[in-house]
C-alpha cells in the first residue's frame, strides 16, 4: 500500500456547511495549457451551523494566481486538498470572495473538472470535479445560482441555463436556479447542432439542441426523439416539466461514464447519442433511449432536488433508474423489460453484495465517492423504489411523489426525507422498510410448502448472510407477491402480495380442488435470492402457463439452470429432454412476444453459473463451465434445428429499419436463433444473415454467432475494412473478438489488440472493449496459469496512472476472486497484492484493492 492511507469519511460527521452561497460568477479564458478562471463568489454565514467557522474551500491542481475578500488581497496559503482562511480574518455577515486560478485542461488525464476531448473542451464535476476548476466548497449541500462568461476564439461556448449575452469570442449564461457544483458545466468546441424544439405543458417554448463533432450530425435524429419523448412522459406520468428556456446535449467521445446531467447542458458519451441503422445496434439505439431519458429526468430527481451529501446518492440515482424503467417499460415491454433489469441486477448487484465489495444502498463511510457509483446504489435503489410503490400502491406512491416535488424543491434531502413523504402519503409506518438503505447483502428466503386434505400452507423464512462490516442482520420488510397455478393450468389464487416482516411468514389457503403449483415473487417484486426447490414438472407447467411474465421466463431459466448444473456436475451427461421440450413449446409460441422468446432462448451466462455454483456450495471451474455451455448448445440446436430454422426465416424483418421495440424484438430472436444454430449447421445460417445484413444488429449478431463456434475470420476481416474508420464501430470490434474468443487464446488474442494502431487506451470506451471485454469473458480471464489475471492487473495499474476514476471501475473484474479453486485463489490475490504495493496507487484503487483483499 501507499505510505500515505487515504482516511474515510463518515456518514456520522456531517456537518451542515458554516457558510452558504447566493450566488457565482464565474468567468473562463480558456487555453489548453493555460485556462485562466476568475470566480466571484458571494458568502453568507449559515444561520443552521455554529458561529465562528474558519471558511475552507475545496481545490485541487489549481495554481493561485490571487485571492480577495471584499476586494482586500489576502495572503492564501493553498495545500493539497484546498485552502483555509481562518475566521479571525472573515467579515461578520455576508461577504465576496474573489480569486483567479490557472489550470491546464489539455492535461488533464483523469477526465475530472474542466479537460479537453479531441480538440473540445469539457466538464466534469459530479462527484468531486469542481474542486479541480477553481477553490469552492464543493459539497451538493451548498446550492447557488450561476453565471458564467467563457472567452475563447472557438466557435460554440456553451454553459448551464440560458445564454444572456454573447459577441466575438465570447459568451455570457445565466442559471437561476439554485445548484451544487457538481452540476457546472462548460463547453467549447468547433461543434454543430441538430436542432428542434418542445413546448412545454405550461406553455413554455424549449429549443433543444445536440451538439457533435462535424460530420457526426446525420447521427443524432434517434437521441432527439428519444429527448422529446421524455420530455412528454414526464410531463404526463409525473406532472414535471422543463424549467429553461433551452436544453442542450453535447457528444463527447472521451468521458468516464454514460452521461451527466448538468442543469441544461448534459454531457454524454458519444456511444450514447451517436446511432444510425448501419452502425448501432438494436441494443445501442435502447441504451440511448434510456440514457437520454434517464438524464433528463434528473432534472426534477437530482437537480431541483438534490441530495445533502454523497451518502445520499441513491436518493437521485435510484429513483431516476427506476423512472426511467418506467419510461423504457411504456416505450417498449413491460414484461422484457422487467427481465433484462433483473438479469442485469443478478449479474451485477448480486455479485457485489455476495462479495467484498457489498456495502448498503446508503453508506456509512467512504474513502473515494467515484467508488460508489455502484450497482447497489443504482440498481438495487431502484429496486427499493420499486418495492415501495408496491407497498403503498400506485395511487398514493404518486401522491408521494407529488409531496415530496412540492415540500423539497430546491433542497438537498436526505433518505429519512423521502421515506417521511411515502408514511404521510401512504399513511403507514415505513421504519422498518428503511433497513433496506442501511442493510448490505441479499437477503434468502427459503419457501416451503405443506398440502394436506385440500388445505396448502406456505412458509417463507428470511435471511441475510454477514456482510463487510455487518456480522449481524435485523429482519426486513419483504414484499412478496405470488399465486398459486392449478394442475391444469388454470390459476387458483390470483397475484396478492405479501409482507414479510419477520423472520417467518406462514400463509395458509383452504378448500384448493388439488395441488397448487406455487408462482413466487411475481414480477420479482423484492431483490431477493429464492430458495425454493421445485421439480422439472412444476416449473415445466409454470413455464407454460403462468400468467406473471416474469416467473414464466424464471421457470424456464430455472430448468435451464438445473440442466446445466446436472451437466457439469456430471460432465457425461446430455440435456434433460423435458428442459428441451419446455424451451420448444416457448420459442415456438407465436402468442408471445419475439424479445420474450429470444431471452428464453438464451442460456444462463458463464458468471451466472458460476455465482449459482458458488451458492451451491460448489467451486466453479470456469472452463468446464464454459464447454458445458457450448455441449448444451450443440444439443439444443440438433434437437430443435427445424424449430430454429423456421423462426430465422419468420423472423426477418424486410424494409427500411426501424428501431422501434415490435422490429427490435423480432431481430433479436432472429439473432439468437441463427447464434444457436451456429452449433449445427457450422455457421451457415449466420455467414448467410452475415452477407445479407443492412443493419449492424444484424452484421454484428451474425458475426458474433459465428466467432461463437470459433469461426468467422473472413467476415472479421470483412468487418473491419468496411468500419476501421468509425471509432464506435471499432469499439465492438474489439469487443466482439475477445468476448467470444476460446478460453486457451483470449488472452493472447487480447495482448494482440492492445498493440493495435487503433487501441487508445487513455480512451474509456476503447479500454473497456479491449481489458473490459477480456474480463467479460470468464473462461478466458481465468485460464490456467493467471496470464489474464496478469495482463489486467497490468493495464489497470498504466491505467491509473492517468485516470484513476476508469481504473478503479475496471478493477472489479477481481471482486469474486474467493469464489475459484485454491491455485486460482493464490493468484488473483497475488494480483491483487501487487497493485495494492504500487508505489503511486491513487486513492481511487486504493480503496478498492483494499476492499477486495479484506483489509
Amino acid at each position: 500500500m501507499p505510505d500515505t492511507t487515504p482516511q474515510p469519511v463518515f456518514l456520522a460527521d456531517y456537518q451542515p456547511p458554516p457558510f452558504l452561497v447566493e450566488s457565482v460568477a464565474l468567468t473562463f479564458r480558456l487555453h489548453p495549457t493555460a485556462t485562466r478562471v476568475s470566480s466571484e463568489i458571494r458568502f453568507r454565514p449559515n444561520p443552521d451551523a455554529t458561529p465562528g467557522h474558519d471558511l475552507r474551500l475545496d481545490g485541487e491542481g489549481l495554481n493561485l494566481l490571487h485571492a480577495s475578500i471584499d476586494a482586500m488581497p489576502l495572503d492564501a496559503r493553498p495545500d493539497t486538498t484546498g485552502l483555509t482562511i481562518p475566521a479571525a480574518l472573515l467579515p461578520e455577515g455576508a461577504f465576496v470572495w474573489q480569486a483567479e486560478v490557472e489550470i491546464a485542461p489539455e492535461g488533464n488525464t483523469a477526465l475530472e473538472g474542466l479537460y479537453m476531448s479531441g480538440g473540445m473542451y469539457c466538464t466534469q464535476c459530479e462527484a468531486e470535479g469542481f474542486r479541480k476548476i477553481t477553490y469552492y466548497p464543493d459539497r451538493p449541500d451548498v446550492m447557488a445560482p450561476f453565471r458564467v462568461r467563457i472567452e475563447s476564439d472557438l466557435p460554440v461556448l456553451l454553459s448551464n441555463g440560458n445564454p444572456v449575452a454573447s459577441g466575438a469570442g465570447w459568451a455570457e449564461w445565466d442559471d437561476p436556479h439554485p445548484k451544487p457544483s457538481y452540476l457546472f458545466a462548460l463547453v467549447g468546441g468547433d461543434l454543430v447542432s441538430t436542432p428542434d424544439s418542445f413546448t412545454t405543458m405550461d406553455g413554455r417554448h424549449v429549443t433543444l439542441n445536440i451538439w457533435v463533432r462535424k460530420g457526426d450530425e446525420h447521427s443524432t435524429a434517434y437521441a432527439m426523439d428519444a429527448l422529446k419523448r421524455s420530455m412528454l412522459w414526464d410531463e404526463q406520468v409525473y406532472g414535471r416539466a422543463y424549467d429553461l428556456d433551452i436544453f442542450n446535449i453535447v457528444a463527447v467521445d472521451d468521458f468516464n461514464m454514460g452521461a451527466m446531467e448538468n442543469k441544461g447542458l448534459n454531457i454524454f458519451n458519444s456511444r450514447y447519442v451517436l446511432a444510425t441503422p448501419e452502425t448501432a445496434t438494436d441494443a445501442d439505439f435502447a441504451s440511448i433511449e434510456r440514457i437520454i431519458a434517464h438524464e433528463y429526468f434528473h432534472n426534477w430527481t437530482g437537480n431541483r432536488i438534490t441530495c445533502r451529501d454523497w451518502f445520499q446518492l441513491s436518493l437521485k440515482e435510484g429513483l431516476t433508474v427506476f423512472r426511467d424503467q418506467q419510461f423504457m417499460g411504456d416505450m417498449r415491454s413491460h414484461a422484457v423489460k422487467r427481465i433484462e433489469d433483473v438479469l442485469t441486477l443478478r449479474a451485477r448487484q448480486f455479485r457485489e453484495d455476495a462479495g467484498p465489495l457489498a456495502h448498503p444502498v446508503r453508506p456509512e463511510s467512504y474513502v473515494e465517492i467515484n467508488n460508489f457509483y455502484t450497482a447497489t446504489v443504482y440498481e438495487k435503489g431502484a429496486e427499493l423504489i420499486r418495492m415501495l410503490r408496491l407497498l403503498v400502491g400506485e395511487d398514493r406512491y404518486a401522491a408521494a411523489l407529488d409531496l415530496y416535488f412540492n415540500r423539497h424543491d430546491g433542497q438537498a434531502c436526505t433518505i429519512e426525507d423521502w421515506i417521511a413523504v411515502f408514511e404521510e402519503a401512504g399513511g403507514r409506518d415505513l421504519s422498518q422498510f428503511k433497513r433496506w438503505y442501511g442493510q448490505a447483502g441479499t437477503p434468502r428466503i427459503d419457501a416451503t410448502e405443506d398440502w394436506q386434505d385440500g388445505q396448502y400452507t406456505l412458509t417463507l423464512r428470511q435471511h441475510t448472510a454477514p456482510t463487510p462490516g455487518q456480522p449481524l442482520k435485523e429482519p426486513l420488510l419483504i414484499p412478496v407477491a405470488m399465486g398459486l397455478i392449478g394442475p391444469d393450468g388454470t390459476e387458483f389464487l390470483p397475484t396478492q402480495v405479501l409482507e414479510l416482516d419477520g423472520p417467518t411468514l406462514s400463509v395458509t389457503y383452504d378448500n384448493l380442488p388439488a395441488r397448487p403449483v406455487a408462482s413466487l415473487l411475481r414480477g420479482f417484486s423484492a431483490p431477493v435470492v429464492l430458495d425454493h426447490t421445485q421439480p422439472p414438472a412444476d416449473l415445466a407447467l409454470l413455464l407454460a402457463h403462468d400468467t406473471d411474465p416474469f416467473n414464466r421466463f424464471e421457470a424456464g431459466r430455472s430448468l435451464a439452470r438445473d440442466t446445466l448444473h446436472a451437466m457439469i456436475m456430471q460432465t457425461a451427461a446430455q440435456p434433460d429432454p423435458q428442459f428441451i421440450d419446455a424451451l420448444r413449446i416457448m420459442i415456438c409460441d407465436d402468442t408471445l412476444d419475439p424479445a420474450f422468446r429470444a431471452l428464453a432462448l438464451r442460456l444462463p451466462g458463464q458468471e451466472d453459473l458460476a455465482a449459482s455454483l458458488s451458492e451451491a456450495g460448489h467451486t466453479p471451474d470456469p472452463t468446464v463451465i464454459f464447454q458445458i455451455r457450448q455441449k448444451a448448445m450443440h444439443a439444443i440446436a440438433t434437437a430443435l434445428k427445424a424449430e430454429l430454422e423456421k423462426i430465422a426465416q419468420d423472423m426477418e424483418t424486410p424494409g427500411p429499419f426501424n428501431p422501434a421495440a415490435r422490429d427490435a424484438g423480432r431481430r433479436a430472436l432472429r439473432i439468437q436463433a441463427v447464434a444457436a444454430l451456429a452449433y449445427a449447421d457450422h455457421g451457415d445460417a449466420a455467414k448467410n444473415a452475415f452477407a445479407h445484413a443492412n443493419n449492424m444488429t444484424e452484421q454484428l449478431g451474425a458475426w458474433s454467432a459465428l466467432l461463437g463456434i470459433g469461426a468467422g475470420a473472413q467476415e472479421g476481416a470483412e468487418f473491419y475494412a468496411r468500419w476501421r474508420h468509425d471509432r464506435l464501430v471499432m469499439d465492438k470490434w474489439f469487443m466482439a473478438q475477445i468476448m467470444f474468443a476460446a478460453p486457451d487464446t483470449a488472452v493472447a488474442l487480447t495482448e494482440t489488440l492492445t498493440r493495435h494502431a487503433s487501441f487508445d487506451w487513455k480512451n474509456p470506451n476503447r479500454f473497456r472493449a479491449v481489458i473490459g471485454a477480456l474480463g467479460a469473458n470468464p473462461a478466458g480471464f481465468h485460464c490456467q496459469g493467471g496470464a489474464g489475471y496478469r495482463l489486467v492487473a497490468d493495464w489497470l495499474l498504466r491505467l491509473d496512472g492517468v485516470n484513476p476514476q476508469a481504473a478503479a471501475r475496471n478493477s472489479t473484474v477481481f471482486e469474486t476472486w474467493r469464489r475459484y479453486d485454491s491455485d486460482r485463489q493464490t493468484l488473483l490475490r497475488s494480483e491483487l497484492q501487487r497493485m495494492a504495493s504500487h508505489p503511486t496507487l491513487s486513492r481511487d484503487m486504493t480503496e478498492m484493492v483494499a476492499r477486495m483483499l479484506g483489509e
